[in-house]
């Protein structure tokens, strides 16, 4: 008597594997990298680091680069301007408004900040760029290369159409940074600079404009985490 098969036990499948979880503020995730430079999210640690630069100087006395005078002080009183103003704009950001700080690394030091703020970003595609660097890392071209990646994360990482940038007419290296990347003159305001009348550039670069910038001017630049930025600032997935 020939004796019974043994029953045929399928094969397991492979297990799934678990999706990941989507963060709950995916800034932390975002990095926009060119050769050894990197903007990255400003945690805290980034931070007291980014303050501690500021503290150290931005510009020289007789200077003044910013609309509000806050990098004018004690050390101490400069770094706490930095830091009440990095934890006040992480709170509100919104898809409706909001302002991204990042940090202009390199080989772990801090030597900046470049940020961009948008308002109806998702609507207008327009957004601005705003920057600075400690005055001990300026003059070695890091201006220009930190421009270009906050705009290829504006252009190709986020879709913008437009962006736009000013600084006062006295603020040579902005204003040549500005020229030599493509923009265009916007127009001109009179303002109150330190209880004084002076003038602010206003300048724009469109979509067609940073398409064609010459080949000098087009780094290799490498974006990640972006998807989940989109979506925090109400985006689609792609642009």
């Amino acid at each position: 008597m020939v004796p019974p098969k043994p029953p045929v036990t399928p094969p397991t499948p492979p297990a799934q594997p678990a999706s990941q979880p989507t963060s709950p503020w995916p800034l932390t995730d975002l990095r926009v990298v060119s050769g050894d430079l990197e903007l990255r999210y400003l945690d805290d640690p980034l931070l007291f680091q980014l303050a501690e630069l500021a503290g150290d100087g931005i510009h020289e006395p007789e200077q003044m680069p910013f609309n509000f005078p806050w990098s004018r002080g004690e050390p101490s009183e400069i770094a706490r301007s930095v830091l009440t103003f990095q934890w006040g704009a992480r709170s509100r950001i919104t898809p409706k408004e909001w302002t991204v700080e990042l940090a202009v690394v390199r080989d772990g030091e801090v030597l900046g900040v470049q940020g961009m703020v948008g308002r109806d970003f998702a609507v207008t595609g327009a957004l601005e760029t705003g920057s600075w660097l400690g005055l001990r890392h300026q003059g070695a071209g890091v201006g220009t290369r930190m421009r270009l990646m906050i705009l290829h994360l504006a252009f190709e990482g986020l879709g913008a159409q437009v962006a736009t940038t000013a600084a006062w007419e006295d603020n040579a290296a902005s204003n040549a940074v500005t020229r030599k990347i493509g923009y265009q003159p916007n127009g001109r305001d009179v303002l109150a600079r330190e209880d004084a009348a002076t003038v602010s550039l206003r300048y724009l670069l469109d979509r067609a404009a940073w398409d064609s910038r010459p080949e000098a001017l087009r780094p290799e630049v490498t974006l990640h985490g972006v998807d989940g930025v989109r979506g925090l600032l109400g985006l689609d997935a792609q642009p």
